[in-house]
């Protein structure tokens, strides 16, 4: 038990569309097993703002909806988007002002080969373990722009990437006492050759926190080499900061080499707990096999484990990724994602029974 930490927790469960339905279930259970044993309590709040919620009320959230969400310790999400409703209208309606209402700058993913599962990549004998920090408020995913001569061959349209120095310098700082606690390396990811104004600003940014950490290495990298690195040589990369669109490029590679985008977990965080920080997996909602009991549940229940890490709770995350990693390594037990058979329920019941064995064992 983690001294100090809370013994009673508040979280909004936004399940969303597809496949987030039928994943958040099984990580809901998961923190239930393990709060019951290691003596706190989850009080959940579910709250059906999705794709559906948006054709039946004509938003992805009511107009309450922050304030509702205010309320809760941590929020735990699954996934959003349904093809019968524009990306950008689903990510603008609900994602985007959730993060940016709670001050959630961080996207924070790992990119780790678990025992057992399967790369793309021909060689991993030396393993993958990168984490990477995204900044998550500002920089290239910014409201500021505009389209004018619509429907006219002199149509055109501008978005402008915002990035401030109070931004740029609190995710590299956030990356910077990450890898203190790693191998005291990371890498920035940049475009300063070819972006004449944001990168070279991004990295003057870099080198000033940088010269204030002189006991960690840091270097610049273009993100188009960089990218090529994630490929052929992902065991020598361990921190890495970008900004939001280079941050959700590269996450999407590193869960592809680790086995699966099904795998893939993430924490958008608010570092100073002011607000509620939100956990989700990355896989998206996959319309393509929704309904089918096949998803995979290890992306949901790692981003469950890591909104426990968060709260304070080392302990309950660090068994939930045993009982993955037994699952995983030991009984061959997988989605049809990671090359195996199982169902959603199968994986789920395993990972439950690995859980149990250590919890009473």
């Amino acid at each position: 038990m983690t001294v100090g930490a809370p013994a009673h927790f508040s979280i909004a469960v936004l399940p969303g569309d597809g496949i987030g339905l039928e994943v958040m279930p099984p990580a809901l259970q998961v923190v239930d097993l393990v709060a019951e044993h290691q003596g706190f309590a989850v009080a959940w709040t579910e709250y059906p703002w999705s794709c559906a919620w948006y054709h039946e009320h004509g938003a992805m959230m009511p107009d309450d909806g922050i304030e509702q969400l205010r309320a809760h310790d941590a929020i735990l999400l699954g996934a959003v988007g349904d093809p019968s409703l524009p990306d950008h209208v689903s990510l603008w309606g609900l994602l985007i002002p959730i993060r940016r209402a709670f001050q959630q700058y961080i996207n924070l993913r790992p990119a780790q080969l678990l025992p057992g599962v399967p790369s793309p990549l021909r060689d991993t004998s030396r393993g993958i373990d990168i984490l990477v920090v995204r900044e998550n408020s500002e920089g290239e995913y910014s409201e500021v722009g505009g389209r004018v001569f619509p429907g006219t061959p002199d149509e055109l349209a501008v978005q402008e990437a915002i990035f401030s120095r109070r931004g740029t310098e609190r995710a590299i700082e956030f990356a910077v006492a990450l890898a203190a606690d790693r191998k005291k390396q990371m890498i920035s990811a940049t475009k300063s050759n070819g972006i004449i104004h944001s990168m070279t600003f991004w990295d003057e940014v870099f080198r000033d926190v940088m010269a204030k950490h002189p006991d960690i290495e840091g270097r610049l990298m273009h993100v188009d080499a960089l990218a090529a690195r994630f490929i052929s040589h992902p065991h020598e990369l361990d921190v890495v900061v970008g900004s939001n669109l280079f941050g959700d490029i590269l996450t999407d590679i590193g869960a592809v080499i680790v086995g699966s985008m099904g795998m893939a977990p993430s924490a958008n965080l608010n570092p100073e707990g002011e607000f509620p920080s939100m956990f989700e997996p990355v896989h998206g909602s996959a319309p393509d096999i929704a309904g089918r009991g096949i998803a995979n549940p290890i992306g949901q229940i790692w981003s469950a484990a890591m909104m426990l890490d968060h709260l304070g709770r080392p302990e309950a995350h660090d068994v939930i990724m045993r009982a993955v990693h037994h699952v995983l390594g030991e009984t061959g037990i997988r989605t049809a994602d990671l090359g195996g058979t199982a169902t959603t329920a199968e994986v789920t019941e395993a990972v439950l029974a690995a859980l149990r064995a250590e919890l009473e064992g």
